[in-house]
Parts: structure tokens; C-alpha cells; sequence
């Protein structure tokens, strides 16, 4: 037999045997960032709109889709919103095993009632959380979330980061997802993560 031969056939013989090692690692792939294992984004405590105490916990057995944002948001809020919906209509009865979170980055204009109605505007399922200030800023620097109000005018407006993360069924960070690859990446990494 050729020497190239011989090489060639245990090129291919190694590169086979290491994608085949590759597909039997466990790890579920993802589309978004995978952030298994961070050091951050490990608890919760926040009204509902409701008054009612709302923590990571009360959620186990569900995937967590959380994401900061306000109800005067002209463009982020309401586009990710609207993704995450069109996520959940497409996951079909798997959507009843997530639940999306949408914590209020502006208390002092964000009314637990407004909250309410703009969220299930979107989908009836979605929770709003609101706190006060104090309370908010403890939560939003947990999950490495900046916010900062800005003078707009007469009025101001919020300046706030944009990602989305996805807690696993047991409560574990897993998924930090960009606001701009909601639609494209994400009921395909919950239907993943469900299933691991």
C-alpha cells in the first residue's frame, strides 16, 4: 500500500474517531451563549404585579426566560417581547414548560397595573416583576445587568442592557441569548434544553 495512502487512511481514521468522541460528550449544544456553570444570576426576589413575592424557585420544572426592560421602551422592550411570543407559539405544548420574566427596570413609572397589561399584550402567560429601586439594582446586578435613567426632554428615558437569559428547569443559569437572535435561536435551544 502507498504511504499516502496509509497516511490519508489514518487522517481520516483519527478525524472520524474525534467527531464521533465529540458527539458522545453529553453537552447539549446551543445556539445562543452557552454560560453553564456562571458565577452569577443565582437568585431572584421581586413582586409580581399582583403583590405576590416571586422568586427563581417558585419556577422549577420550567425553563426561565428573563429579561430587564420597561414599559416606555420605544424599541428593545417591545420587539423582544413580541420574539419571545412568537417563541412561545412556536414551541406549541412545550411552551407550557417556559416561563418568561420580565423584571421592570423603571419602578418609578412602571405601575404594577401597567406592567400587567403590557406584558399579556404579548402573552397572557408572561409575568412582570417590579420592585423598588433598591430592590431592582440588587437583582439587576446579580445578573450583570446595567440600567441608568437618562433626561430625555421633559421626560428621560432608560438606558439598559439587552440580553435575555435562559435558566434551566432546576433553576441553574444557562443560556445568555442576544436580543437581536431571539427569533432565530431560541425556541430551538429551549426545545434542547427541555429535553437534556
Amino acid at each position: 500500500m502507498p504511504i499516502w495512502l496509509s497516511s490519508s487512511r489514518r487522517f481520516w481514521s483519527i478525524i472520524t474517531c474525534s467527531l464521533a468522541l465529540a458527539a458522545c460528550d453529553g453537552a447539549p449544544k446551543f445556539k445562543s451563549t452557552d454560560i453553564t456553570g456562571a458565577e452569577y444570576g443565582r437568585s431572584l426576589e421581586l413582586p409580581d404585579t399582583s403583590g405576590r413575592v416571586r422568586r427563581l424557585e417558585d419556577f422549577r420544572g420550567k425553563a426561565v426566560v428573563l429579561f430587564f426592560g420597561f414599559t416606555h421602551c420605544p424599541d428593545v422592550c417591545p420587539t423582544t417581547l413580541a420574539d419571545l411570543a412568537t417563541v412561545m407559539k412556536t414551541l406549541g405544548p412545550e411552551a407550557d414548560r417556559v416561563q418568561v420574566l420580565f423584571v421592570s427596570v423603571d419602578p418609578e413609572r412602571d405601575t404594577p397595573e401597567q406592567l400587567a397589561q403590557y406584558v399579556r399584550a404579548f402573552d397572557p402567560r408572561f409575568l412582570a416583576l417590579r420592585g423598588d429601586l433598591a430592590a431592582t439594582q440588587r437583582v439587576a446586578k446579580d445578573f450583570k445587568i446595567y440600567f441608568e435613567k437618562r433626561k430625555q426632554g421633559d421626560t428621560y428615558t432608560v438606558d439598559h442592557s439587552a440580553q435575555s437569559y435562559v435558566l434551566d428547569a432546576q433553576g441553574r443559569l444557562r443560556l445568555l441569548v442576544r436580543h437581536d437572535r431571539i427569533a432565530q435561536d431560541l425556541a430551538d435551544d429551549l426545545r434542547t434544553l427541555l429535553r437534556s
